[in-house]
């Protein structure tokens, strides 16, 4: 890993978990500082991070941490969800080879033994959303196709757009077993859906996922964290 690709992800993790905040402005010397590297990999990150969303340029120079309205993320949420589902729609259509069906009822056998526990810990959320992310990188897989793919990695990179944004945020509500146990069942459904060349049902169950993430945006944003503090919530 490159100095700038570790000041990149450095600089990320303290914008995402709250340390710095939306509207903050960045001193360029304060993070070589902080993060202990030269100017030339902290400017070289500050530049990727106003690409990725993170951050926005000043007229007078320099950046300031990016804030998001609730709208941003829901219209982000909303259409991952609509990528996803013309990427499963593609895949039913098309068919899937049996090795990647395969490597699919595997991974949701996995989250089924994660969530057969009566009681999740902090270790049973971090294997749910690895086991997740997993799973969506499977479906896109599945549709084989790199137009579609490229654009769905765009909007996953935006800040709380992941299938998984939510899911640590909620690890602690009452609620969220019981949410992750709906999530997965609309998971098998899609992967049967898919099975059976069912494009139009695999859609439809894709889109459907993706308002539990609203869902839980909305009940996140009630006591946000500190990385939540990002976004702004409407009036």
């Amino acid at each position: 890993m490159t100095t700038a690709v570790r000041a990149q992800l450095q600089l990320r993790e303290l914008i995402l978990s709250g340390e710095l905040a939306g509207g903050a402005r960045i001193a360029e010397l304060s993070m070589v500082e902080k993060l202990g590297v030269s100017r030339t990999p902290v400017r070289a990150a500050l530049s990727r991070l106003e690409q990725e969303g993170l951050l926005e340029a000043l007229p007078s120079g320099g950046y300031a941490v990016k804030s998001f309205s609730e709208r941003d993320i829901a219209d982000a949420i909303e259409l991952r969800g609509t990528l996803e589902g013309l990427l499963v729609r593609t895949a039913a259509e098309r068919g899937v080879s049996a090795v990647v069906l395969v490597d699919a009822r595997a991974c949701l056998q996995a989250i089924d033994a994660v969530l057969s526990k009566s009681a999740l810990n902090d270790k049973s959320f971090k294997a749910y959303v690895d086991l997740n992310e997993r799973f969506h990188a499977l479906l896109c897989e599945m549709a084989n196709s790199a137009v579609i793919a490229t654009q769905l990695e765009r909007v996953v990179g935006l800040p709380f757009a992941s299938a998984s944004a939510f899911v640590v945020e909620q690890a602690h509500s009452p609620q969220a077993r019981d949410m992750l146990i709906v999530a997965q069942d609309q998971h098998w459904q899609v992967l049967d859906a898919i099975e059976r060349g069912e494009g139009a049902r695999a859609e439809a169950i894709m889109r459907e996922h993706s308002r539990l993430a609203q869902r839980n945006l909305r009940q996140a944003l009630v006591r946000p964290t500190k990385s939540l503090q990002l976004i702004r919530r409407k009036s």
